[in-house]
């Protein structure tokens, strides 16, 4: 189980395979049978689990809540239910006191079926993210699923202590045909899945700081990743959420002055210095690292 693809895993596989076995006790299962009233009035199906689950379990040892969403249905969105179990969760974080929580992040943002439900849901996990690490829980996001973590929950991601991506994950406040659809072809081609991966995929955004850490599409690579980031917080000590976002918005400031005229990842690993940019993509998980430790970074 440790090496199978996290990619091609569900919720639930996923929360197999990462954390210690037999360990998972699941919270508020689908044998509650609480379905989105939203989706009902709509005859749209529901899912008993509302499309997330949500438990306790041990990573190495470690005490860890976890939250899996389903991206196989409504594409991972988050409506009232799903963001009810998702902020119930880091609430409890705040009670139990787990060495962290970790999310595994399948989504394209708010449920539009939902709409004004989901974006509240959204500002409630958002604020129950930062309650926990205010309180000293790291608040880790995992992301290398089909859905990768857009809209609302690409938001939820970088408000985490950390972010934790394989090359196949995505990462982005909008998503390709939304940006095509309001800015026209000319602006991005959502067709152009090469161009797509360069923009919104884990080695753009671990290459641009978006990702702690890459790993590959194993789920003991994700394992191993969680651990270390979890080591690191040990021994940096408290963590302050706002310093970190203060910190981050620098970043951001600086990155815009850096890239703001780039169209593409191409032109920005190329302003970092790195050898050959185009080659990039088709390298494995270590060779891509190992080029990009060889830049010399502006």
């Amino acid at each position: 189980m440790s090496q199978r693809s996290y990619y091609e895993a569900d919720a639930r596989e996923r929360i197999a395979g990462l954390l210690d076995a037999g360990s998972f006790t699941e919270y508020y299962g689908p044998r509650r049978r609480t379905i989105s009233p939203h989706l009902a009035q709509l005859d749209v199906p529901g899912a008993f689990d509302d499309g997330i689950v949500v438990g306790a379990g041990k990573l190495r040892g470690r005490a860890v809540l976890v939250a899996a969403q389903q991206g196989a249905f409504m594409g991972g969105g988050v409506g009232e239910v799903h963001g009810a179990k998702l902020t119930g969760l880091l609430e409890r974080a705040r009670s139990e006191r787990p060495d962290a929580v970790l999310l595994l992040l399948d989504s394209g943002g708010v449920r539009l079926h939902e709409a004004n439900a989901g974006l509240i849901a959204i500002s409630e996990i958002m604020r129950a993210v930062l309650a926990a690490r205010a309180e000293g829980i790291p608040v880790l996001a995992l992301v290398g699923s089909g859905n990768g973590a857009f809209g609302g929950m690409g938001i939820v991601a970088r408000c985490c202590t950390a972010v934790l991506m394989s090359e196949e994950g995505r990462l982005s406040l909008s998503g390709p045909e939304v940006i095509e659809t309001v800015r026209g072809v000319e602006e991005f081609d959502s067709r152009d899945r090469a161009l797509v991966w360069r923009v919104t995929g884990g080695k753009h955004r671990y290459l641009i700081g978006e990702a702690d850490q890459l790993v590959a599409d194993r789920m003991d690579a994700f394992v191993d990743a969680a651990v270390a980031a979890l080591d690191a917080g040990d021994a940096a000590g408290t963590d302050d959420p706002l310093a970190s976002l203060e910190q981050a918005q620098r970043k951001l400031e600086a990155r815009i002055a850096a890239y703001g005229a780039c169209r593409d990842g191409l032109d920005i690993w190329t302003l970092q210095g790195i050898a050959q940019p185009q080659r990039l993509p088709l390298l494995d998980t270590p060779a891509f690292l190992d080029a990009v430790a060889a830049r010399s970074l502006p």
